[in-house]
């Protein structure tokens, strides 16, 4: 890898170096002069070998900012994807992924951003007719980020309303009965209105099969109440209410079940990870319920003779903490109450005597305080033994002691002069390298980089000129930094800031956290007068494992499959007929789509790769093998894609919000008008006839289905030669196994199953190997069902999802020429494919409003202002000018940004328009 290879001239790289010596090479490492036996490891060793880790291994960070925090069917939603890497003596990724799931977890889109300074912008449009209301999950990384857990990734929330295709809509709502939960719906039609004594047929189902079903008629207010057999909890957590309401034509709407039983969890995490007998110290808790969301509990620490000890309440969302003084051979349990009512009794970990725990004193602005606590009894036996202590903070060690224990308390202080913000891991060691207590804790002694807003008036009329002032201090000059401005009205866009994950909420919390953090910009709030104590509570309930110790003291580096991505590469392998590899043979890539045209050759293995491509969009591209003399007994393989596998049980579930009618309400009302014009269009004259395109749901093996959550057009297909092989590239949430030769369903697949996805050609059902002899041009759609709620056709075919080929009619065609017939043939030396390119580029819409006549419209826009790509070297001030809509009320201004060494800075700021 090339040290600096973006740095462009010599004083550059001297004032980046000034920035980053501090922090890549800041390692303080304290020796006890008084220790009365050696380390079976010598602190050096230990420190060597960790930093062999920490110097090859970056921490790459992706962070996603949003223009609004939700959206309707038909918007343009638009975003920011930035990058932060702790390490500078490497080529950082160039690419980042954005991929959306919906609430079942099935892969909706994948989207390639290329990045430059840290930072790259994209949109995606919500086609009405590709996506439906439901809670989206936008998963983003790097392909340097693959190589490790999954957790670290960005997760996001973002909920989409329907007010245009949405005939049916619903408010859900759950209470318990006895052996039976109480479903209540209310439901209203595609104008709002209620939908009273309307017949329904009901059926409750856990993805798969139905585990009860009725029938019943809505009242006089729209509602129905539904009693459901809650005997088997487990089918709740992914199980779903499928009803059919009459109501001139059937109405079908689907709604989740994962809200509809109540229960609670409470752990409780003693500092430092044990609950030493006779050490009075912290424990924190955290309450969650059974959709994975903190709540509200109060309650009390008693021993086995009910004696209470304690009292405790949580901070605001589930967690907090109390002070205990356990007794060894004692037990301890909490009672807790919830706000529902419930009282619950859980129990505290075992006490333990031979431990010795490292807890968190207290900080100022030079260092860290912190301890080494144990009990008289331990720590006889360990009394002039050597401990280490490390400090590790964003990917870099940056604090090392040898420890002699003197007494049953050591006070030992952490310097944070230069240190950069963020979560610092220290870690007791034992002599032998051996991991025995941990404790998290944030730091910030450095500044952020500083924003000012500011508006030439503090009150504007509808539609008037908005100049707006960014005031941006980067702190060192010369290093390049990207921001981007996001401009909505709130009065039809609300939402509590807190709840959402801004830049510096991810890039120095939940970036580097082993679990989920809710409402993670609550903890940088300065108006959340207890965010320091309650960030504190949420550090001793979280994980941090980027690496192990042990490991590393061992020498064992993790294996790596993937590199850091420089731009788009196109690979695979050329081989003889006989199954020999071709050296030294080239080859031709041409993507007509992007004027591009390139060779490559292969090399002793066969092996040939295209670099650093740049094409928009999913264009088609041709790998031809004919320049070689051989080139009729040429194959040509082309490398698999590969993605990460589906999280399904993740904890973002909690987030989901699961009446968006009405939580969106005042958002899908101005989305109703914003797109009223497509509503008005009721009826239309037919000058010819169009000729209706065959469904899936024409084949009777295939009416139990429901909508598929993919549909290909045929067209996608042009200049396909061999389908299996397009096929493996088009069937979004499909995986193909090389071993087996067989699709499955991705997330299942993940998952380990090995259940089959079933193929149908204009609804008869064949085999994997029969899908070469489909004419390609004939294929008019692709239809890819990852669900089959009903079991209708998994139950007569015992297959995990469903591919629908459906051909075009049957026209008279001239017979062919011996031309046409080739060409219709395969070619294994020239491959067709649709490798995912950067999404496409697109402008925000910005209207003007400089004349009256020009004011004279209707302006329903939520998003009025949307600008990712502001660039800078130093401070100093940008200028940004804008045209308010016609909404009136509070509007909002959200700021966002980093430096490419790490810095990051977020502002909000008001306007009022009258």
């Amino acid at each position: 890898m090339n040290i600096f290879s973006f740095l462009k001239n010599e004083e550059y790289m001297l004032k980046f170096k000034r920035l980053l010596i501090p922090i890549l090479f800041l390692l303080v490492v304290h020796f006890s002069t008084h220790a009365q036996e050696k380390p079976q490891i010598p602190i050096n060793t230990v420190v060597e070998n960790v930093q062999k880790y920490f110097s090859v291994y970056p921490v790459e960070k992706i962070h996603m900012h949003f223009d609004k925090p939700y959206y309707a069917v038909g918007d343009t939603l638009w975003f920011k994807t930035y990058l932060n890497t702790n390490l500078f003596n490497y080529d950082p990724s160039k690419v980042a992924y954005v991929e959306v799931l919906n609430s079942r977890d099935s892969l909706m889109q994948v989207m390639r951003i290329p990045l430059k300074n840290g930072g790259g912008d994209g949109h995606l449009v919500l086609d009405p007719q590709f996506w439906a209301q439901d809670n989206y999950r936008f998963r983003a990384y790097t392909k340097w980020m693959m190589n490790f857990d999954l957790d670290f990734y960005f997760n996001k929330v973002v909920p989409i309303g329907d007010a245009i295709n949405k005939k049916l809509g619903a408010i859900v709502t759950f209470s318990p009965d006895g052996s039976k939960t109480k479903a209540t719906l209310q439901f209203r039609g595609k104008n709002g209105q209620l939908l009273n004594n309307r017949k329904l047929t009901w059926e409750a189902n856990d993805g798969w099969d139905a585990f009860d079903k009725g029938k019943g008629e809505t009242d006089e207010l729209g509602r129905v109440i539904i009693n459901l057999n809650n005997k088997e909890k487990e089918k709740f957590k992914k199980g779903r209410i499928l009803v059919k309401l009459e109501d001139q034509e059937i109405l079908v709407g689907q709604y989740a079940l994962s809200n509809a039983l109540w229960d609670a969890d409470v752990q409780f995490f003693p500092e430092g990870g044990d609950l030493l007998a006779a050490v009075n110290k912290r424990v924190s808790f955290k309450a969650i319920s059974s959709h994975g969301v903190g709540i509200k509990v109060k309650g009390k620490i008693i021993d086995s003779k009910k004696t209470e000890l304690a009292t405790f309440e949580d901070l605001g969302l589930g967690m907090g903490s109390f002070m205990l003084n356990p007794v060894f051979g004692e037990t301890y349990k909490a009672v807790v109450s919830f706000e529902n009512g419930t009282e619950k009794t859980f129990d505290l970990p075992a006490v333990v005597q031979n431990k010795i725990n490292v807890v968190y004193v207290s900080q100022d602005t030079a260092n860290i305080s912190i301890g080494l606590v144990t009990n008289d009894t331990y720590f006889k036996t360990i009394e002039n033994k050597p401990f280490y202590i490390f400090g590790q903070l964003n990917g870099h060690l940056v604090y090392g002691a040898q420890i002699s224990i003197k007494s049953s308390s050591v006070a030992i202080k952490v310097p944070l002069k230069q240190l950069p913000n963020g979560i610092i891991q220290l870690t007791l060691m034992s002599a032998a390298g051996e991991p025995i207590s941990e404790r998290l804790v944030y730091i910030q002694p450095q500044k952020f980089i500083g924003i000012q807003v500011k508006t030439d008036k503090p009150t504007y009329a509808k539609k008037d000129l908005v100049k707006l002032k960014l005031n941006l201090d980067t702190h060192v000059d010369s290093i390049p930094a990207s921001f981007s401005v996001a401009v909505i009205d709130e009065t039809k866009v609300p939402y509590e800031d807190d709840k959402d994950r801004g830049i510096i909420s991810n890039m120095l919390l939940t970036s580097d956290l082993k679990g989920f953090v809710e409402q993670p910009n609550y903890y940088f709030n300065p108006a959340n007068e207890n965010r320091l104590e309650a960030l504190d509570a949420l550090l001793m309930t979280q994980g941090f494992r980027r690496f192990d110790y042990n490991d590393l003291i061992k020498g064992k580096l993790p294996a790596l499959r993937y590199m850091p991505e420089l731009g788009i590469s196109i690979s695979g392998i050329l081989r003889q007929n006989t199954g020999r590899t071709q050296p030294g043979a080239g080859l031709l890539l041409t993507i007509p789509g992007a004027g591009v045209k390139k060779d490559a050759y292969t090399d002793q293995q066969g092996k040939f790769v295209f670099q650093n491509l740049v094409f928009r969009d999913s264009l088609k591209a041709t790998v031809n093998a004919r320049s070689n003399e051989n080139y009729r007994n040429l194959v040509i393989t082309m490398d698999a894609t590969e993605f990460p596998k589906i999280d399904e049980n993740n904890p973002y579930k909690g987030l989901f919000i699961p009446n968006i009618d009405e939580n969106l309400e005042a958002y899908l009302d101005n989305s109703k008008k914003e797109f009223r014009t497509s509503n008005l269009i009721e009826e239309v004259v037919i000058t010819k006839a169009v000729e209706k395109k065959q469904t899936s749901k024409d084949f009777s093996n295939l009416t139990g289905l429901s909508m598929p959550e993919h549909t290909i057009d045929g067209s996608r297909f042009a200049g396909c030669n061999v389908l299996s092989m397009c096929l493996n590239t088009f069937l979004t949430g499909v995986t193909y196994d090389v071993n087996t030769l067989k699709y499955y369903v991705t997330r299942n697949y993940n998952q380990g199953s090995r259940v089959p996805v079933q193929f149908f050609l204009n609804g008869m059902p064949i085999d994997e190997h029969t899908l070469n002899s489909i004419q390609v041009s004939e294929i008019e759609t692709v239809e890819i069902f990852l669900k089959d709620d009903l079991g209708t056709v998994r139950n007569i075919y015992q297959n995990d999802g469903v591919v629908s080929i459906i051909t075009k009619k049957e026209k008279k065609q001239p017979r062919m020429t011996m031309a046409q017939i080739e060409a219709m043939l395969p070619k294994s030396n020239v491959i067709d494919l649709f490798p995912l390119g950067y999404v496409k580029q697109r402008k925000f819409y910005m209207p003007k409003y400089s004349t009256a006549e020009s004011k004279n419209t209707n302006d329903y826009r939520t998003t009025v202002y949307w600008n990712p790509e502001i660039e800078v070297l130093s401070k100093g001030e940008i200028d940004l000018e804008f045209y308010n809509a016609d909404g009136a009320g509070k509007y909002k201004v959200i700021v966002e940004g980093n430096d490419i060494s790490g810095n990051v800075g977020r502002q909000i700021y008001y306007y009022e328009v009258n």
